[in-house]
C-alpha cells in the first residue's frame, strides 16, 4: 500500500494536455475576466449531452481550468449551457432562466437537437431550437458532442 502512495505523489495530476488557444479573435466574455460561471439547463434532451457536459467538466477534461465554472443559480451565472430540443413545456422556464441572468449574459447551445432540433424536428411536443427561444451565443455541434468540443466551445467565452 505504502508503494501505492509513493507512486501516487511521484505522478502527481494527470489531465489531459491542453487544446491549443482558440483562434486570435478576442473571448465573447472578455469583460469578465476569462472566468464563467454558467448555469444548465435541460431543455428536453436524451441526456447524451448531459453525460459529455459531465465528462468536460470531470477530471480528465476540466473545463474549470480554463475558467468555465457550473453554478446552482442562474441569478449566479453569467452564461447558461442549454441542450436539448426546447419543449412546449420549457420554453417559458428557459425564458425566465434567460431573464435572470444578470448583463452582460451568454447562451451556449449544446449539441444538435439545441441547434436545429436535431431527431426531434416536426415533433408534437417540440417548441423549436433554442435560438427559437433565445439567443444563442455559441454554438456547438455533434449528437452529443465529445468533451473536447464543448470545452473548446467553452473556451471561446472565457478566451483561455
Amino acid at each position: 500500500m505504502l508503494n501505492l502512495w509513493r507512486k501516487i505523489r511521484r505522478t502527481g495530476r494527470v489531465a489531459e494536455p491542453a487544446p491549443p488557444k482558440p483562434g486570435d479573435e478576442p473571448a465573447l466574455a472578455a469583460e469578465l475576466g476569462g472566468s464563467v460561471q454558467i448555469r444548465h439547463v435541460d431543455a428536453g434532451s436524451c441526456n447524451g449531452c448531459e453525460v459529455e457536459i459531465g465528462s468536460a467538466f470531470g477530471p480528465v477534461h476540466d473545463a474549470e481550468r480554463y475558467g468555465a465554472r457550473l453554478v446552482a443559480s442562474p441569478r449566479h451565472a453569467d452564461a447558461v449551457l442549454v441542450t436539448g430540443p426546447v419543449t412546449r413545456n420549457m420554453a417559458e422556464p428557459l425564458r425566465r432562466t434567460f431573464e435572470a441572468l444578470p448583463e452582460p449574459k451568454f447562451v451556449v447551445a449544446v449539441g444538435d437537437c439545441a441547434r436545429n432540433c436535431g431527431a426531434f424536428a416536426e415533433a408534437y411536443g417540440v417548441e423549436g431550437a433554442v435560438r427559437d427561444v433565445v439567443p444563442v451565443d455559441v454554438e456547438i455541434a455533434g449528437c452529443p458532442p465529445r468533451p473536447e468540443q464543448i470545452v473548446e466551445g467553452l473556451r471561446k467565452l472565457t478566451g483561455r
